[in-house]
């Protein structure tokens, strides 16, 4: 098994019941999950499976954790406390992608809320972070260049200021797979595979093999320039579609890009980082009939039948 986690999403009407997912994560050695929303029919078939589970509210819910404590006590109470002596729970995400957004400023106060209410159930060993996307950045080319946007500067410097303050990592969505299908004449497929041989990009004494390094140091560069150098990242989501989207998306490029993510993100932090190696989720379990899009249907590892899309596991 590897220590690497998959993202669960529901976003189907044909997916297996959740016991039945729990089973096929153990089979294929897969030690973390990420699940997107406080399912208590996923929660329940998490009890006793040693899985390390990471659990996200539901957005609609941070700005009820924000503004008041209870609330945040409340969600706990509900939500993790009635299962948290046989599931694992290892990391709460405060907002997926929120952030540019209208829910963003709640995510600070949110953060701290959470925090607290799980200490108070001896759960203070627990990451809280969250979850952000590639355009919570302005600059990210070349990687040194790497900068918040003006909108969320304010908010990030809070953010990174309270997950330094318990060690907790910062959690990225990093996807060079949508990087090289909208650009294609700059991007390289083998960049984006993780497949080049010589460095595609030189940022001053960093060399750059492939873009995923080159995405992750934009987020150093970013919070070196916020006074955080020393936040360190996880990657909250990563993936390549294997269909819908030809020729970017194949099941050639799909396997190739997980296989050899899984490589590297085992064995080598990024140029910037040289020892740091981070948690990974990859996204995603399964294709999801009801997500937006022949691409977005398309990222999982199985079919709903739990057949896999391609050898993996």
């Amino acid at each position: 098994s590897l220590p690497i986690g998959v993202c669960y999403g529901l976003n189907g009407n044909n997916l297996p019941p959740p016991s039945e997912v729990v089973g096929l994560y153990k089979r294929s050695g897969i030690e973390f999950l990420r699940l997107y929303e406080p399912r208590s029919d996923v929660l329940e078939a998490l009890r006793g499976s040693g899985l390390a589970v990471a659990l996200c509210p539901a957005n609609e819910d941070l700005a009820n954790i924000a503004q008041r404590p209870d609330a945040a006590d409340a969600w706990v109470n509900t939500n993790i406390a009635p299962y948290m002596s046989d599931v694992l729970f290892r990391w709460i995400i405060l907002g997926n992608e929120v952030i540019p957004g209208p829910l963003a400023n709640y995510v600070p106060a949110a953060i701290a809320n959470t925090r607290n209410s799980l200490a108070a159930i001896g759960l203070a060993n627990v990451t809280v972070t969250t979850a952000i996307p590639g355009n919570a950045l302005e600059a990210s080319y070349p990687p040194s260049a790497g900068a918040f946007s003006s909108d969320v500067t304010d908010v990030m410097i809070a953010v990174a200021g309270i997950l330094a303050s318990s060690g907790a990592p910062l959690m990225i969505n990093v996807y060079p797979y949508f990087s090289y299908a909208s650009n294609p004449s700059q991007v390289s497929v083998d960049y984006a595979l993780f497949a080049a041989t010589t460095p595609v990009v030189t940022d001053g004494s960093f060399l750059y093999y492939d873009l995923f390094d080159a995405m992750v140091d934009a987020f150093h560069a970013a919070l070196e320039k916020i006074g955080y150098p020393g936040l360190r990242l996880a990657i909250g989501e990563s993936g390549w579609p294997s269909a819908g989207n030809d020729p970017f998306t194949s099941i050639d490029n799909a396997m190739i890009y997980n296989r050899n993510l899984v490589n590297h993100v085992l064995t080598n932090g990024t140029p910037r980082r040289p020892g740091e190696i981070m948690e990974t989720f990859l996204f995603a379990m399964f294709n999801e009939n009801l997500k937006q899009g022949a691409v977005e249907q398309n990222f999982g590892f199985f079919y709903p039948n739990m057949n896999p899309v391609y050898p993996f596991w």
